[in-house]
């Protein structure tokens, strides 16, 4: 009895198969580049080469290995189709009559699996992912029952079950299980950061970046943007770009991980997420590495606990909160907004300079790092009034670490609040003056980060205090929002009503309205 298993795009990691119980002189591998995965939601031109390059590499691999790799690239029929429409002329080439795969990131390419397996008469088993430190039944055993679900919380469970950062007792290290407090400094000058290791394009990435021109060429993506890919696509690249952010940025990134500089695109972000979710690098292999910097004196705590509370803390809990969330999550709209999105998320044109900065570092290089992305081009879109599937739609397509169980929850819970609670128990909105506080972006800026009326008036201004209005009704229950409500109710009537005109006009001038 051969099998046949499904490899897909964001799991590579070669590991799986001992996982799947395959046998190489029997079973067979099959791996599909979809044209619409990279079309609906459009995909940037190097998100679209990461995921093509990092598959064409592990098939290459595997094949060395002598693994059978049925592999469909986007010249072939079944790329024009979903993946699992592959899987019956799959089935009928290599004599299969059991489909495997490890438990997909996307609840919905699961039910595609499912349903295609089902009529093509072959049994379907999924395993669970071994990636992972929480898996999505120890996560709905501790998110069970609760009133809301905090991450702080679940972050200390973890450092405890898994013994990172604590001491014989499961206390933590230094005293505190967190450093956040520290981590919030801006740059008075213009930061020196380090240049990232760049990374060599073989035959295999060279020929991806053709295909992409041909067949898919009207991705999204800055002119220059396929020239400036840098991603790693094999383990080897991946574990010089952890070497590289453990020697040359650990040890700074704790003190200035929520600054913001005109210029600088990662600072001293590790850009690892997109090798995580391709599994690439494995989060117990990074948290390794992180913890033995410390311990060494290589970095300091407060950035060393900064970074395991993203990957140990954040990244397991968005997670947990994914697959434990309602089948529609990805549809909620709390705040019953249907605004377009705006003309310039596609495109970076706007005089705003911390939205022209963090949206041309997507556009120019598919990244931004968490404060662009939440403080900054997620924060805009919420107060602005944008309908979340859109949002979600960009921020899907448009980084080259995007995947939909992290993606999701991170868009709709954390940057947008358009699930009621479930992931922030209050939305992060703020205004141009908090952006002034973490970057250098309003000195330069036609706006002014004080003014909320008014030709000169910054947008985020603007649109922070009429989100609050808007939506005064729905947050004053909330306890979190108190202090911002007392502001607005000392806003005197005549001044709101300012407010709402210009905020509309901006709205006009965006192109938000039919």
């Amino acid at each position: 009895m051969s099998v046949l298993a499904l490899i897909l795009g964001d799991q590579l990691d070669p590991e799986y198969l001992g996982t799947l119980g395959l046998d190489r002189q029997r079973d067979s591998l099959l791996m599909v580049e979809s044209r619409p995965a990279s079309e609906k939601p459009a995909s940037h031109i190097q998100r679209t080469t990461l995921f093509l390059s990092a598959m064409r590499h592990y098939a290459h691999d595997r094949r060395k290995e002598g693994w059978q790799v049925l592999y469909r690239d986007l010249h072939h029929e079944s790329a024009r189709g979903e993946i699992p429409e592959a899987i019956p002329e799959a089935i009928a080439e290599s004599s299969a009559n059991r489909v495997v795969c490890i438990q997909p990131g996307s609840r919905g390419l699961q039910q595609q699996l499912e349903e295609v397996c089902a009529s093509a008469g072959v049994s379907l088993h999924i395993e669970d992912d071994p990636h992972f430190l929480c898996s999505p039944e120890t996560f709905r055993e501790w998110a069970s029952g609760r009133k809301s679900l905090v991450m702080e919380y679940f972050y200390r469970e973890q450092r405890r079950r898994h013994d990172i950062l604590v001491d014989a007792d499961g206390k933590p290290v230094g005293g505190t299980w967190n450093f956040d407090k520290e981590n919030r400094k801006s740059f008075r000058t213009a930061p020196e950061i380090r240049p990232r290791r760049k990374l060599r394009r073989d035959a295999i990435t060279k020929k991806v970046l053709a295909d992409v021109n041909e067949l898919l060429p009207n991705l999204p993506g800055s002119a220059g943007a396929a020239g400036n890919f840098n991603w790693p696509v094999t383990r080897k690249q991946a574990l010089r770009l952890l070497e590289d952010f453990i020697e040359h940025h650990l040890a700074s990134f704790g003190d200035f991980q929520d600054a913001m500089w005109t210029g600088e695109a990662t600072l001293h972000h590790s850009l690892l997420a997109a090798a995580l979710n391709l599994k690439l690098l494995n989060p117990r292999e990074v948290l390794a590495e992180a913890v033995a910097a410390w311990e060494s004196g290589a970095a300091p705590l407060n950035a060393v606990e900064g970074f395991v509370r993203q990957i140990l803390g954040w990244r397991e809990f968005i997670r947990g909160v994914y697959f434990f969330a309602d089948a529609d999550y990805a549809e909620s709209n709390a705040l019953q907004e249907s605004g377009k999105l705006p003309k310039f998320y596609w495109d970076a044109d706007t005089e705003m300079s911390c939205m022209a900065s963090a949206l041309g570092h997507v556009h120019e290089n598919a990244y931004g790092h968490h404060i662009e992305r939440l403080m900054v081009t997620g924060n805009f879109a919420m107060m602005v009034g944008v309908e979340p599937r859109q949002v979600l739609d960009w921020y899907l397509g448009m980084y080259a670490d995007a995947v939909e169980w992290v993606t999701t929850p991170n868009t709709i819970g954390m940057a947008l609040h358009a699930d009621g609670g479930l992931v922030g128990s209050k939305p992060y909105a703020a205004s141009g003056r908090y952006i002034d506080r973490m970057s250098n972006h309003c000195a330069g800026c036609r706006y002014d980060p004080k003014a909320r009326r008014g030709e000169e008036a910054c947008p985020f201004t603007v649109f922070f205090w009429d989100f609050l209005d808007r939506h005064e009704e729905n947050f004053r229950t909330n306890p979190r929002m108190s202090m911002m409500l007392r502001n607005l109710d000392r806003i005197a009537a005549d001044e709101r009503d300012d407010i709402r005109q210009t905020a509309d006009r901006l709205r006009h001038q965006f192109g938000m309205q039919d």
